[in-house]
């Protein structure tokens, strides 16, 4: 671990960093997250209107409470599907939302998402209430610089949300304006396991079109 960056070329970070849910509770130096956030804001912004605010939560109390929120909201989307996700002889054609070693990676995080040592948590302002659906664009962008500028730090993370089946709860843990939004929730933290590895994708070429939808092309 380092507090200066390592030379990670643009193409191979872009086509190496893979979300990291087993994180260590390792410090990150406040110099680090000042350069990680800096390259956040460098993200797109509509209009370059930059209506986000980045609260950085450290505070073992308040992480504690939300992370009790998150496992909650994890439990009702996945944790009851444990059997279901894990069964070694379910068929690998149907898409059940998680692969099994998925399922365990994000298990894993629910279970031990307070001891990341600190979390990045995106906000738009002018954002609560909205149905627009096109709304994050003012902000996923700037998070994935996050993440790219973690992964010249060797520090890994994942955008997650499932704490907002508490969204008031949390909004208030973290003072947000009344107009304030979370657009979801960044742990941070050293890999404990795992390794900078090319996501698992479709092949480009099955799900690129030219023209019009369901024309496609040979990649030379």
């Amino acid at each position: 671990m380092s507090d200066s960056p390592a030379p990670v070329g643009l193409l191979e970070g872009l086509h190496s960093t893979p979300a990291r849910r087993y994180l260590a509770d390792t410090p990150i130096p406040d110099e680090v997250l000042w350069e990680l956030l800096d390259a956040a804001v460098r993200g797109p912004s509509g209009g370059n209107r930059q209506p986000w605010g980045w609260i950085v939560v450290t505070d073992p109390d308040v992480k504690a409470r939300i992370a009790t929120f998150y496992r909650e909201g994890w439990e009702a989307a996945y944790g009851v599907r444990r059997a279901e996700l894990l069964d070694p002889a379910r068929d690998p054609r149907i898409d059940t939302g998680l692969s099994a070693s998925s399922y365990r990676a994000t298990e894993h995080l629910a279970d031990h998402l307070a001891e990341a040592p600190v979390w990045i948590v995106p906000v738009l302002q002018g954002a609560a209430g909205s149905r627009d659906t096109r709304l994050g664009a003012s902000i996923y962008g700037a998070v994935q610089n996050l993440l790219l500028a973690a992964r010249a730090y060797g520090i890994g993370g994942v955008l997650t949300s499932f704490h907002l089946t508490h969204e008031a709860e949390v909004d208030a843990l973290l003072g947000l304006p009344a107009d304030a939004a979370t657009m979801g929730l960044v742990p941070l933290g050293y890999p404990a396991r795992g390794r900078w590895a090319q996501p698992r994708r479709q092949p480009v070429g099955e799900v690129v079109h030219w023209g019009q939808w369901g024309a496609r092309r040979t990649r030379p």
